[in-house]
């Protein structure tokens, strides 16, 4: 499994000191810490904040080590309660974040609390940026952009709770623009981590490589596409794609994959809207989607139920096959969506 976030204690961990009992001088980052961190920020990894202190102290943490933090909880409840409600803020799963604390309990009640994250000391992490845990692979333009991307999403979802109208409407207000369009080449690097970091809305068990990529898009039996989304909170890039084998009475998704970011945004169901329109265009009677049954890949599977697929009988474990029968009317597309 990959880490995508590193959650940090602060007294004694990031820190050098105990912010608390600094008085007038606040402590500075460790050096060996914030050599750590920075190296993983570097490669695409996230930061975030788990610490018994007032709020000021991520604050200070961030303006100390430069970091920009995706989530900060901050109090003096249990932190494995905190770790917990960073992992739902970024829509992450549990098994994608370290936490690093220099406390011994602390660190056995988040192990035993929240069992999946993987839990480090201070002396752990200055040895875990060489593990491949922590080693994602090519860092490509989403990656280096990532913490300031969950920032932006921070702001999103903040707005979000307060408007009073529908998502669609919004969407609409914050100007958000889904372009899908063909795959190309120089998309192959960002498409590679997607399959290898998407969980929650990906239809295959294994990535997808580079080089069958570039065959794919290539190939003339199949179609690769690439989806783009924005907003007036920011640009958050290539955040989808999927890979579909047409035929003459159906049209075959091999792989779909989207990231957690443009969940809740409604940008899985238009991908799904599309291909249908686009199938049903071509002469397709069905569109297929074949999808392996995980634990994870529940959100997938309930976007495929609300978008009229249907399972074959039987169920996980294993793969199964949700279809789309495209008689009737196309699906519309939002009004924010650009697509051929």
């Amino acid at each position: 499994m990959i880490v995508k976030c590193v959650i940090w204690d602060l007294d004694n961990t990031l820190l050098d000191g105990v912010y608390l009992e600094s008085g007038s001088r606040p402590p500075g980052a460790d050096p060996a810490m914030l050599a750590a961190a920075a190296t993983l920020r570097d490669r695409g990894i996230i930061h975030a904040v788990a610490s018994r202190n007032p709020p000021e102290a991520a604050r200070h943490a961030a303006r100390v080590t430069g970091l920009d933090f995706a989530a900060a909880e901050c109090g003096w409840g249990r932190k494995s309660d905190a770790v917990r409600q960073i992992v739902a803020d970024l829509g992450i799963g549990a098994d994608a974040v370290a936490f690093v604390d220099d406390d011994i309990y602390e660190r056995a009640e988040v192990s035993f609390a929240v069992p999946e994250a993987l839990v480090l000391s201070p002396e752990d992490i200055t040895d875990a940026v060489g593990w491949p845990e922590f080693s994602p692979g090519p860092v490509t333009a989403e990656a280096r952009r990532r913490g300031e991307m969950y920032a932006e999403r921070r702001r999103r979802l903040q707005e979000a709770r307060a408007f009073a109208g529908p998502r669609d409407e919004f969407l609409r207000y914050s100007r958000a623009e889904a372009t899908i369009s063909p795959a190309t080449q120089e998309d192959v690097p960002r498409l590679h981590e997607l399959s290898v970091r998407t969980h929650q809305f990906n239809t295959a068990g294994d990535p997808v490589t580079e080089p069958e990529l570039r065959a794919l898009i290539a190939s003339p039996a199949h179609q690769v596409t690439a989806v783009r989304l924005r907003d007036r909170f920011g640009d958050d890039g290539l955040v989808g794609g999927c890979v579909v084998r047409p035929g003459p009475g159906e049209w075959t998704v091999t792989v779909l994959m989207m990231s957690c970011r443009a969940t809740g945004r409604g940008v899985i169901e238009a991908l799904l809207a599309w291909l249908a329109r686009s199938a049903g265009r071509a002469g397709a009677a069905t569109l297929a989607v074949p999808c392996l049954v995980t634990t994870r890949n529940m959100p997938l599977r309930l976007a495929l139920a609300g978008s009229g697929f249907r399972a074959a009988e039987g169920g996980p474990p294993g793969p199964a096959v949700f279809r789309r029968p495209l008689s009737g009317p196309a699906p519309e597309l939002p009004g924010w969506v650009v697509a051929p």
